[in-house]
């Protein structure tokens, strides 16, 4: 079956660095960590991360409905609206039925869980959340943004760990293309930074030790490398048909052109050693684009500045793309927001193709030199992009590929 372009025709972001779309690009463009110690996490051997600041979640979100609702949901509710509006579109004016709500998350409303468990054993019964079950599951965002939107219909919630933003993307491309929908509404939310996870986090030895400014210890690629910062956020984008987008008069930010999903089946956390199922990842996104691998103007890595992880990353884009096209990578800014990294960053790489500026890898002055990358590193690179990519890995082997070009 021949596929219609799909056009992302509206984004909504909130990250460490911005709650919108705009001061989220400011912040990545200048190549600075807002990692910080959080008192909330005084006593873990992880005690810092780059947080969402600056804004007041409830009163953003408005309405009485913000009590039922985790951080990660009001994050999802936000960066949608955002996105809606970006689009041109108005939910009071489409036909709900044809709109489709795909929202991912790794982890759901666990740190909700975790408040409501603690509750309960201090104080009993009594002291829990009558709404504690909607701070757990995680298809909560998509159906809060459904109820929001008068979206009536699929609504879906893929979990993919690390890869969940793009698999939300892919999901709502398919939708799309098989016409079970004529928007979708797209991307990913996470928030997890709390004491059970960060140190769960820190027992499985990804995260980066405490040593020093918080700020310079999540480095993609460099040779001292130590592991990852942990992050939050979301990313919403609005999905369509190209030719019905540019119809009602709206000017697409860009194309998905190309997915690629494959399964490591090596290990839970480790990726595989060789990188060749991640590869074939690459190889399924440019055969789905109908590229060449020399077509690639830039990468956005998966970079998570882990030893083993960005070893892997580095070789595959190495064989990849021997062009040697310049690579960034956004968890060095934002830290690894799980479930969210792989929208954020396919938003990110959408920003690449519109303004033709790849933003810096932060704490980077040179990659390790037995990796054969260009990394772009203390500045913005200013190049004209037509076409990218964007790699999104998470736990249990999961891999995505994404391919974008614009319009």
């Amino acid at each position: 079956m021949k596929r219609p372009a799909i056009a992302v025709t509206g984004l909504g972001m909130i990250t460490p660095v911005g709650t919108t779309t705009d001061t989220t690009w400011d912040g990545v463009l200048a190549g600075r960590s807002p990692a910080r110690t959080v008192p909330e996490l005084d006593g873990c051997a992880v005690d810092f991360a780059c947080t969402v600041s600056g804004i007041d979640l409830d009163d953003a979100v408005g309405g009485r409905t913000a009590f039922r609702m985790g951080r990660y949901v009001k994050f999802a509710v936000l960066a949608a609206r955002e996105a809606v509006a970006d689009a041109g579109l108005d939910p009071a004016r489409w036909d709900g039925a044809r709109v489709a709500v795909v929202v991912g998350t790794s982890s759901g409303g666990s740190a909700g869980l975790t408040e409501q468990a603690v509750a309960l054993e201090r104080r009993g019964p009594e002291a829990t959340s009558p709404s504690g079950i909607l701070l757990t599951i995680p298809n909560m965002p998509a159906a809060e943004i459904a109820i929001r939107m008068k979206a009536t219909g699929p609504s879906l919630a893929p979990c993919t760990a690390c890869s969940s933003g793009v698999t939300a993307l892919s999901v709502a491309r398919d939708l799309l293309t098989l016409g079970r929908c004529d928007i979708a509404i797209a991307g990913a939310t996470e928030s997890i930074v709390f004491p059970v996870a960060m140190t769960g986090l820190a027992r499985s030895g990804a995260a980066a030790p405490r040593d020093g400014d918080p700020a310079r210890l999540c480095r993609p690629f460099a040779a001292d490398r130590a592991g990852l910062v942990m992050g939050e956020g979301a990313a919403v984008m609005v999905l369509e048909r190209a030719g019905e987008a540019r119809a009602r008069g709206a000017a697409p930010r860009a194309l998905i052109t190309g997915v690629g999903e494959t399964t490591d089946a090596h290990h839970p956390t480790s990726p595989h050693p060789s990188g060749d199922i991640a590869r074939a990842a690459v190889d399924a996104a440019l055969r789905d684009a109908g590229w060449r691998a020399e077509d690639v103007g830039h990468v956005n890595a998966h970079g998570t500045a882990t030893p083993q992880g960005d070893a892997t990353e580095a070789a595959l884009i190495g064989r990849a793309y021997p062009h040697r096209p310049p690579v960034t990578a956004p968890k060095g800014v934002l830290g690894h927001c799980m479930g969210a990294a792989g929208a954020i960053e396919t938003g990110l790489t959408i920003l690449t193709l519109q303004h033709g500026l790849i933003p810096p890898i932060a704490n980077l002055d040179a990659p390790a030199p037995w990796f054969d990358i260009d990394c772009v590193t203390k500045t913005p690179r200013e190049l004209p992009v037509r076409r990218a990519v964007s790699h999104s890995f998470g736990f249990g082997g999961q891999n995505a590929v994404i391919a974008l070009q614009a319009p």
